[in-house]
């Protein structure tokens, strides 16, 4: 890289403008934009038997194209799935060894979605603001903002968000929407949970399914491990699960407790209120013309 001294001095200056316009005055501690209250949903992995009347209702209330395997042909769990631009939720079988009282092998089936975290990742790494946390819970989509950077996708520590890859014209971000319109009028359920034949998934509050979580747990502690996956991971989820089986043997990936955001935030904040930013690129600058200026002398 050749650099003369005009050429520094330019760069100086578009840095330092850009630190002044773009840097806060004082530092800020990170605070959580978590709704206080909002609704969740809480699934029980003991109650559900892989039926996938989960997967047929949200077809049908999000208006998505046919499966490629009929929602009634149950080799599809042959294959771990995960959701995708025609797929907003999916059901996954495991077999963890575990057997009923008859020393049958009894699967574990797991349902997957958006878990629409309370401070979501996706939200804080959009640039345009075309994902929103709601206060009913709901991650919210604009597709009228989007302009397809899908930064969402690489933030999501889920690996949830979609992309209309095969869409030329209108690509769109697509994931589970909580059935955000569904859930905002009064009575409201998301079409998975309002269907679910063997009440797996239980729709409310998120305060009051985690008492329900915790009441399960303590007055069959045989039957469940003490652990509410989406209480804590990643700050908390507004969808969480209890099990039978150890979380980390059907699926669910291994996630910090703290929220996604508190630590790129707490950077990038610490970066340009201190300008530390600028700083590095001027020392950066500054040893590239002083290598350049020494091979000169050196020639």
């Amino acid at each position: 890289m050749k650099l003369d001294r005009r050429g520094f001095f330019k760069i100086v200056g578009i840095g330092a403008s850009a630190a002044v316009a773009g840097a806060p005055k004082t530092s800020h501690a990170w605070q959580s934009k978590a709704p206080p209250d909002p609704y969740g949903c809480l699934v029980d992995l003991t109650r559900c038997v892989g039926c996938r009347k989960c997967e047929l209702a949200c077809n049908e209330v999000n208006h998505l194209p046919e499966p490629a395997v009929r929602f009634d042909d149950l080799r599809v769990f042959d294959k771990a799935r995960r959701p995708d631009e025609k797929a907003y939720t999916i059901v996954n079988r495991y077999h963890t060894g575990k057997r009923d009282d008859i020393d049958r092998m009894t699967p574990t089936f797991v349902k997957v979605q958006c878990m629409h975290c309370q401070d979501p990742a996706c939200v804080s790494a959009c640039i345009v603001g075309a994902l929103t946390k709601k206060e009913n819970g709901a991650v919210h989509y604009d597709v009228n903002k989007c302009i397809g950077c899908r930064y969402c996708m690489v933030a999501c520590p889920f690996e949830i968000p979609a992309y209309e890859y095969l869409d030329p014209w209108t690509p769109k971000v697509q994931k589970c929407t909580f059935c955000y319109e569904r859930i905002s009028k009064a009575g409201g359920k998301p079409g998975c949970a309002a269907t679910c034949p063997t009440e797996a998934i239980t729709f409310g509050k998120r305060s009051t399914l985690l008492k329900m979580a915790h009441r399960r747990i303590s007055e069959n502690p045989a039957k469940y491990i003490d652990h509410v996956y989406g209480e804590t991971e990643v700050g908390g989820t507004s969808w969480m699960y209890v099990s039978d089986v150890a979380f980390e043997t059907v699926g669910f990936p291994a996630v910090p407790d703290k929220p996604m955001p508190k630590l790129s935030e707490t950077v990038q904040h610490t970066f340009y209120t201190y300008l530390w930013s600028p700083a590095v690129l001027y020392a950066v600058l500054a040893g590239i013309m002083w290598r350049q200026s020494k091979k000169e002398k050196e020639a």
